[in-house]
Order: C-alpha cells, then structure tokens, then sequence
C-alpha cells in the first residue's frame, strides 16, 4: 500500500493511543497501594508505571499535534482498547506467578479484563498463588473497560475534547450514547461520575453486611473487588467460587446493582436527577426488565421441579422456592447484562436450564449501558420491523414507519442493526466450528454446546461458559491458536464489531 494512497493519518491515531497510556499510570497506582500495604509484588507495579509512561510518551512522539478525524477517531480507539490489553500484561508477566506468566494466557486474561469479558485462564484463583495487588489489578482493568476506556479518555484529557463525540460514538456505536449535557466531554464526566457513585455504593452496602453479620468473609478487600466488576459488568472474582461464596444476602444484594449496571446510564443519571418516570416511559428498559422476569420465572420453574447439583457450592433439591428464586433471578440477570458471576455451577443445571441460560447470553444488557451482547434496544427494533413486513405484506399500500417511544427510526439505523445482527450471528457460528476444529486437531475434548457457549461468551462479553468452561472452570485447557482467536473475538465485541472490522478493508485505508 503506497503512502500516496494512504488516506489515514496513522500517526495521529498512535499519537493519541501513546495519550491514552501515559495516563494509564495513574489508575495503576491503585494496585501498587495494595501492593504497598500486604508488602508483595511493589517493584512489579512500579516497574509497569515506568513501562506504560516511557511507551506513553514513545508514541506520542510521532505526532506531537495530532489532528483526528472520522476515520482517525476508528483506528484510535480500536489501537486503544488492543494497546491498554498488551500493556495490562505488564504486570503478571512481571510478578511471573501461576498460569498468567505465560504471554498468551496473559494477554486472554489482560483482554477478558478490559473488555469486561470475565473469562479466565487463572488455574488456581487464591492469595497463595497471587498476590493481593495482582488480584486487584486483575478486577481494576474491569472496572477501566467498563465505562470505556476512550469515554474516560474524553473526560479528563483536553486534547480529546474536540472530536469527543465520535470517539464515543466509535467506541459504543450501536444505539445508546445520549448527550446529556451540552459539552461531549462534560458528558462524559458525568457518565463517569454516576458510575464512581454507584461503584461507591455497592462497596458500602457489601461491606455493610459484613459489619451487621450477615456475611463473615465480605471483608473490605472482597467488597471494592466486587464492587469494581460488578458496574463494568465484568465478573471478575478474587474467589474461586465467584458470589457463591458468599452468603444469600451477598447475592441479592449484588442482583440490583447488575440490573442498574445493564441500564442505559444516560436513563439511569434522568432518573436520579428528578425524572423517575422516564424508567416507566423507556420501551427498551421495559422489554429489560420484561425479557429477565420471563426467562427468571421459567428457569426458576425448572430448578423448583428438577433441582441442581452445583460443584462445591449452590447444590440444592427441588422444592426450595428460595433456593430456586435466588439462583434463578441471579444467573439470568447476571447473563443478560453479560456480568457472568455465578452462585451456582450451571455445569450441573439440566439441559433445558442449560439451553434456557445460552438464550441469555444473546439478549445484552441496554444500549448505553456496560452490557455487551447484541443488546435489547436491537432486539426491539429487530423485532418492530419484522411485525411492519409482516403487516406490510398483507397491505402492501401502508406506510408503516417503526417507532420507538413515538419516534420514527431512521431506515438507515434499521438496516444497519440488521446488519449488525447478522454479522453478529456469522461470527457466532464461525467462531463455533473454528473452536471445535481446533479442538480436535490439538485433542481437547469439547462438545458442540461447550464450543457454542465459549463463542457467545467471548464474542458477547460474558464470561463463563457449560462444561470446563462453567463459572468454576476456565479457558485454561484452549490451545493458544483458540486463545488468540478469543482474544480477537472479545476485542471485536467489547467495540460492537463494525469499528475493528471497518479496519481490515482496503476502502477504509485507501478510498
């Protein structure tokens, strides 16, 4: 490709990532707290500080004014979000500990954090292994992902504030970002902000019930690690047995927190500030809520009449309504809003609970919000347009526009949620028979819904998925070719696919 004919200002993109980096030392400094405090692994957090500033600055030297356009806004974020996934590396190939030390595995576990997938490769989950401050790294990248690493960008650096706009559009294109200020990078502020309060909260009340009893071993440590992946909706754990190692208090107390986390947060932010109707009004929150409860109260159906045997924690008999509800309400909220915490082992589940939870990891959580997945507000236009050509057909003199709360959508923004739907389900079944196939050809044994459940979990930003790959299993047995394959998958879904895909065409370089 001749640089005559190069149409993309690369250099500007880069410049901007190396931004992006240098600043990525401040959250850092979390961890090495940690790290300072139980006195384990602190030269491996300064050592990362120093890497990511001097890589930081490196790339920013190769265009100190950078000028960013549409096509510049595409590239920088899709870098940005590969960039921040190579250099969260940093820090377990440092501490050299467990099954992270190898540079694949690292990687998996580094881009599973960032994108909030939850998908681990961590063979043994524990402080013997890991120290704290590696373990609260791990959770802290969740907690970065989540609202997004460009939103946050946008927020507080000002050389990001002109162009903002599209860099957000860009890193969450589907339907969703409201400007809810007249400033994008005020917007982005509060965004930011109404995700700390949150955070903040949920931290309280989990340690809360810690101080009145009702949960011994939610210390401090385990409540900010929890709170930090449960708003990003990430699933990270520093437990092996994720929320089932916690009291029933502990998890209905994180359920709620899930739901608000899958919520458009521009809704959410309305309602909080004096509009709690607009929650009522919002025909994408009410086919949310909606979807969850159906789904809750046919699973909950299936495990009061069949019961489930979880592996070391959640096993229960049939006929506990409690017991039921509790796992029941728990998973589907968790695996709509692509969270992926688990209080059961759903490897245990019967079929039919099995088939109703991989329905789940296809809905998503709101637009706008930290779910991943194809999302519900597709899902509602999918699903209006498919009545209008069915009603269409039988009148074909009607003009039928679709309308979401009163509202013509644009044809435009149909075809393209078609579009990204289908391209969205190609991915699905092609990730499924590569995964299969490389199974076979490095003699791990996987079945076909095993291999469905990791291609929905990495490309939707779940996290866990049937057999090995459950709640208490891992990816650690892929080999690394299905390893890097997931890595590119959960990069592609974390930015709604269309921004990396637009990267790999000849138009979007040259025309």
């Amino acid at each position: 490709m001749s640089r005559s004919r190069l149409r993309v200002e690369w250099r500007a993109s880069v410049s901007l990532v190396g931004t992006v980096l240098r600043y990525l030392s401040v959250p850092l400094a979390f961890p090495l707290a940690v790290a300072l405090v139980y006195q384990r692994d602190v030269l491996v957090f300064v050592a990362t500080i120093v890497l990511v500033v001097g890589l930081g600055f490196a790339l920013e030297g190769l265009d100190p004014d950078p000028d960013l356009g549409p096509r510049e806004g595409f590239l920088m974020v899709a870098l940005t979000w590969l960039a921040v996934a190579l250099v969260g590396t940093i820090p377990y190939l440092v501490a050299g500990d467990g099954t992270v030390a190898q540079p694949v595995n690292a990687l998996f576990e580094s881009m599973s954090g960032f994108t909030t997938t939850g998908a681990t490769v961590m063979g043994d989950i524990s402080f013997d292994t890991h120290s704290r401050a590696i373990m609260m790294w791990r959770q802290l990248t969740q907690w970065l992902g989540g609202m997004g690493i460009v939103v946050l960008a946008v927020a507080i650096l000002p050389e990001l504030s002109v162009g903002g706009a599209q860099l957000m559009d860009a890193e969450a294109p589907g339907p969703g970002i409201e400007k809810l200020t007249p400033r994008i990078a005020e917007t982005a502020r509060v965004l930011w902000l109404a995700y700390v309060g949150i955070t903040a909260l949920e931290v309280v009340l989990l340690y809360g019930l810690n101080v009145a009893g009702m949960a011994p071993n939610m210390t401090f440590y385990n409540a900010v690690a929890h709170g930090l992946t449960t708003m990003p909706t990430g699933g990270f754990s520093p437990e092996a047995d994720s929320i089932g190692a916690f009291s029933a208090a502990v998890q209905w107390v994180v359920v709620p927190f899930m739901v608000v986390a899958g919520t458009n947060f521009a809704l959410v932010w309305r309602a909080v500030n004096g509009s709690p109707g607009r929650l009522a009004r919002d025909t994408e929150f009410r086919a949310y809520l909606g979807v969850m409860g159906v789904v809750t109260a046919l699973l909950a159906g299936l495990l009061f009449t069949n019961g489930a045997t979880g592996l070391d924690v959640g096993a229960f008999v049939p006929g506990d309504v409690e017991e039921a509800l509790r796992h029941a309400t728990f998973q589907v909220v968790s695996l709509v809003t692509t969270t992926g915490y688990a209080t059961s082992d759903f490897a245990g589940w019967s079929e039919a609970s099995k088939y109703v939870l991989l329905f789940t990891m296809f809905v998503g959580g709101s637009g706008g919000s930290t779910g991943g997945a194809v999302k519900i507000i597709r899902w509602v236009v999918v699903v209006k347009a498919i009545r209008r050509e069915l009603f269409t057909t039988v009148h074909p003199e009607a003009v039928s526009p679709v309308r979401l709360a009163g509202r013509v959508v644009d044809e435009r923004a149909i075809r393209g949620i078609f579009a990204f739907t289908l391209l969205y389900f190609v991915l699905f079944f092609v990730g499924t028979v590569f995964v299969v196939v490389d199974a076979g050809r490095t003699g791990y044994s996987i079945d076909v819904l095993e291999a469905m459940s990791a291609t929905a979990s990495t490309l939707g930003n779940v996290g866990p998925g049937f057999g090995s790959l459950g709640p208490f299993g891992s990816y650690l047995e892929f080999s690394p070719v299905s390893k890097l394959f997931m890595v590119f998958l959960m990069w592609v879904g974390r930015l709604e696919v269309l921004p990396v895909l637009v990267l790999f065409t000849g138009a979007y370089w040259r025309s």
